[in-house]
Order: structure tokens, then sequence, then C-alpha cells
């Protein structure tokens, strides 16, 4: 297992795990965004709980199980693609780069993964 590999799996866990902390706890630029980018609030707890179980299939992957992690980074590539393109769609580009650099970050693990 690559250090880039684990440097770059860790960085996507921990900003994960920290993003869906705030989606459960409805931080207030959580809701803002949300509704900015016309995503109801009842949809935030499905959404930061797809974002945590990606970055506890890392975490388990990079542990235990590495093709769970394979799974993860995969799901959360797809995540954070429809995520830039629901900021696409709404025009609300001044905060893009939120959901683009989460899915630098989980498309670099993922194309680490398959690089080791």
């Amino acid at each position: 297992m690559s250090s880039a590999y684990v440097t770059v799996a860790i960085a996507t866990i921990v900003i994960n795990a920290g993003i869906a902390a705030a989606d459960f706890a409805r931080v207030p630029f959580v809701l803002k965004n949300s509704a900015e980018v016309d995503v109801p609030q009842s949809w935030i707890p499905p959404l930061a709980s797809l974002k945590a179980a990606g970055a506890a299939g890392l975490l388990i992957g990079l542990l235990w199980v590495p093709l769970l992690g394979t799974a993860a980074a995969i799901g959360l590539v797809l995540f954070y693609v429809g995520a830039v393109v629901t900021h696409v769609r709404a025009r609300v580009l001044y905060n893009i780069y939120f959901p683009v650099t989460f899915l630098a970050l989980a498309a670099a693990t993922l194309i680490l993964d398959f690089a080791r």
C-alpha cells in the first residue's frame, strides 16, 4: 500500500466525515447551500448518510477489506459528480469548489487505489 494512497484516502475520509457531521448537525451553511441548489432539507440526512458511509467504507477498506474501500471510492466519485451537476444546473457556481474538491479527492483515492 503506497503512502500516497494512504495519505489521500485519510484526507478523503476526514473531509467526508466532517461534512457528513455538518450535514447531520444542520449547520447553517449546509441549509443555505442546499436551498440555493434546490435540494430539499428532507434530503440532507440521507445525503449525509451516503457521505458517512463513503468515509466508513474507505476506512474499512484501508484497514481490512480493500474491495470495500474501492466500492466506497466509486460511490463517492458518483456522489460528487452528482453534486457538481446539481450546482451547475442550479447555476450556483460561486461555491462549486467544495463539491469539485471533494470529487477530486474521491477520484484521486480511486485512481491511487487502482494503481496499488
